[in-house]
């Protein structure tokens, strides 16, 4: 594939593009947080962390290890990271997380103040970043080790993570530290070894210098690998782009690559858009799904999301914009080409859809930290990796590879392996056929609640309160659906409408 036939541009879609030697698919924490233990564990050089969210008392296999705060075999993050720095001085670990407002950081029990109480004394370097406006935060989820292995994730390593793709209703391993349970919750990682590390790396030295962290140089790739034991690639000699999310703040030169990549993906997808997302609410985004399906023979679309926000601010500000943004989907679904869906579990509680995933066609697959909302296209800092496939023949395998991850994701809601969900896709002759046909009783992927939203709901919506587009209208939100209108006459978007069907 030329380079003018790709989506995939860098300064423009992207920020770069690089090699991965291999690329592993991780669904769901238990195996992303086993994989990220092994290769920890493995480290010689350095291990670097960027996070929203990073609490000490997280629990990488509490299957596994009942003893976790065994001194000799720590199972809590932040004993395994103080002992792997204190056993081996010329290990370089480094964490730099999200400064969180008071408010919010009170709702998680102050990670950050107790991850600095964890590594006072220590050799682990803990950094809070708040190099950014007080309306944006810190949203990368990147790991780094030895330079020579990278983890792009939707989810953090954080106490209430932890999960296996049965997402079981009674499961004893979902415990908060101070013995709470939490909801079943799925999310999804990248795993890549290569160059594609060092571009991590770069990102995180980017960082570290902008939090005033002092000066740091991308470390060279160690010779030996750490690729974890057990874990199969799915990809080998791919390459992998890192599309960003930066606000322009002070200096700084922001991006938004990751809003213009979504954009042009959606107007170039020819049979099927598979988004998984948090947050589905960008006027932007929602605009152009809007244009495709109002189309005769455009795409079909599939969103999977939760049933509502685990926090009450976001339920209070983004459960509102989701619904409104699904209800204008239907309305300009003139074809019936669009399925939006709820996870549950076997007995029917929610399952928090917290992975940030999209797939067009077999051709781009896309894994990372963004939320299809307006924050995530403007004022938060977010990293995707991204991984596109050509029409040639020698892209025949990525196209396979991508194909099979969607439906392998799925399958695993209700259960279901590979080869019966591709076979329900060529019987039904779509995802949402498929969908259909396989799901049991009671449904394990719900259609959306139509529930009319009320008249708050429908204020927070409208004005899009609570998802700032970008520092300026952050701390005006009277301004917000002008910044909007503009954004979409940039991007070439019609305004929404409600066109009828029929």
């Amino acid at each position: 594939m030329s380079r003018t036939d790709s989506l995939l541009i860098p300064g423009e879609t992207c920020w770069r593009i690089d090699q991965a030697d291999r690329a592993s698919f991780l669904v769901d924490g238990a195996d992303y947080f086993a994989a990220v233990k092994s290769a920890m564990l493995s480290a010689k050089q350095s291990i670097w962390l960027l996070a929203w969210v990073f609490d000490p008392l997280t629990r990488f296999e509490p299957d596994r290890i009942e003893r976790s705060r065994d001194p000799a075999n720590p199972d809590r993050l932040g004993l395994l990271l103080r002992r792997l720095a204190v056993l081996n001085p010329a290990l370089d670990v480094r964490i730099l997380a999200w400064d969180m407002p008071p408010l919010m950081a009170f709702t998680q029990r102050f990670p950050g103040q107790r991850a600095k109480a964890a590594f006072k004394g220590s050799p682990v370097k803990f950094r809070l970043d708040n190099s950014l406006p007080n309306s944006a935060c810190h949203h990368q989820k990147v790991l780094i080790v030895d330079g020579r292995l990278c983890f792009i994730s939707g989810g953090d390593l954080g106490a209430d993570r932890w999960d296996t793709c049965d997402h079981l209703d009674e499961d004893p391993h979902r415990r908060l530290p101070w013995g709470q349970r939490y909801p079943a919750r799925h999310d999804v990682a990248l795993m890549a070894e290569g160059p594609i590390a060092q571009a991590a790396g770069q990102l995180f030295v980017d960082r570290w210098t902008r939090a005033d962290c002092g000066y740091l140089e991308v470390p060279e790739p160690a010779e030996e690998s750490v690729w974890p034991d057990g874990f199969a690639e799915d990809l080998v000699k791919v390459d992998v782009a890192l599309t960003r999310t930066e606000p322009n703040w002070k200096d700084h030169q922001g991006t938004k690559e990751g809003l213009r990549l979504h954009l042009d993906c959606i107007a170039q997808a020819r049979r099927t858009i598979f988004l998984e997302n948090q947050y589905l609410a960008s006027p932007l985004i929602v605009s152009a799904l809007c244009r495709r399906l109002e189309e005769p023979d455009g795409p079909e679309v599939i969103a999977i999301g939760p049933s509502s926000s685990p926090s009450f601010f976001d339920r209070m500000t983004m459960d509102s914009a989701r619904h409104a943004a699904i209800n204008r989907l239907e309305q300009s679904d003139l074809h019936n080409r669009f399925r939006a869906f709820t996870a549950r579990t076997a007995h029917d509680e929610p399952i928090i859809v917290h992975s940030k995933v999209s797939i067009f066609d077999d051709r781009l697959l896309r894994i990372g930290s963004a939320n299809l909302n307006n924050r995530s296209g403007g004022l938060d800092t977010e990293v995707d990796a991204v991984i596109e496939a050509g029409d040639s023949s020698e892209s025949a395998e990525t196209r396979r590879t991508i194909a099979a991850f969607r439906t392998l994701l799925i399958g695993h809601y209700f259960g279901r392996g590979l080869a019966e969900t591709q076979e329900a896709i060529r019987e039904t002759g779509s995802v949402a056929g498929a969908i259909d046909a396989l799901d049991g009783h009671p449904r394990r992927l719900l259609p959306v609640d139509r529930t009319p939203i009320e008249r708050l709901g429908r204020l927070v919506a409208g004005w899009s309160l609570g998802d700032p587009l970008a520092p300026s209208d952050a701390w005006r939100p009277w301004t917000r659906r002008h910044c909007i209108q503009v954004a979409m006459e940039e991007n070439g978007l019609p305004p929404l409408t409600k066109p009828r069907k029929g």
